[in-house]
């Protein structure tokens, strides 16, 4: 899975916290959560940090929730067929 790029953020004189990627708003943060995301930033990769934050990242456990019995249902067949139209 290739690293997360394109976030950037940017602190308000109010302490505010708003999470940018690829120049679109994905999330603003306040008070204690800007917070600890700040001193998240800080200590690690913040491209991974943001992309976390936001939910802008891939599990690797697409495969496992689409087994899952609750998302049986909603599973793609391969298509429609002529079959698929006949009464």
């Amino acid at each position: 899975m290739p690293a997360p790029f394109g976030f950037s953020y940017e602190t308000r004189a109010d302490g505010t916290v708003v999470i940018t990627h690829r120049g679109r708003r994905a999330t603003t943060l306040r008070g204690r959560r800007a917070v600890r995301f700040t001193e998240e930033v800080e200590a690690g990769d913040a491209q991974e940090v943001m992309a976390r934050w936001t939910g802008s990242y891939k599990f690797g456990n697409e495969r496992t929730a689409r087994n899952h019995p609750r998302n049986q249902g909603r599973r793609s067949q391969g298509g429609t067929t002529e079959d698929d139209f006949r009464q």
